[in-house]
């Protein structure tokens, strides 16, 4: 199921404002947000617009668009890798806004710290969503 623009334009917007939770955007953070905007078609202008105009939350219908959406701010988050308390809460209230399980969402948290970067890879994060999904 491919996702509208409506959901593309919210799900970056909620992108953004997760990387200005430190109230700076930094390069690496800017491409990686770039780099997922031009992966959902969205052009610079309407990105740069995100910016200054976020859009209303609009929740993602599948599960499996809303574990790809957290996965996508574990690794924004990780991009500087100096993760703050306040991240953690943010990322965590954002999981549970899409829907997820807060058990899910611990767990990927809990278990960021062990892979190279933090980086969790896709599969092992599908498999702990799976779980608590069935």
């Amino acid at each position: 199921m491919m996702i509208n623009r409506v959901e593309k334009l919210s799900l970056l917007s909620e992108m953004i404002a997760f990387a200005q939770v430190d109230d700076t955007i930094n390069t690496v953070e800017y491409n990686f947000l770039y780099s997922i905007a031009k992966q959902l078609e969205i052009s610079k202008t309407d990105f740069e617009y995100l910016f200054e105009h976020p859009v209303t939350y609009v929740p993602l219908k599948s599960h499996s668009e809303r574990i790809v959406q957290f996965h996508r701010l574990v690794l924004l988050m990780n991009l500087d890798h100096k993760v703050q308390p306040k991240q953690l809460v943010k990322i965590h209230n954002f999981g549970l806004r899409m829907g997820l399980s807060h058990e899910s969402i611990n767990r990927v948290l809990d278990l960021m710290d062990s892979f190279p970067n933090k980086i969790v890879p896709p599969d092992f994060l599908i498999d702990i969503f799976k779980v608590q999904y069935n």
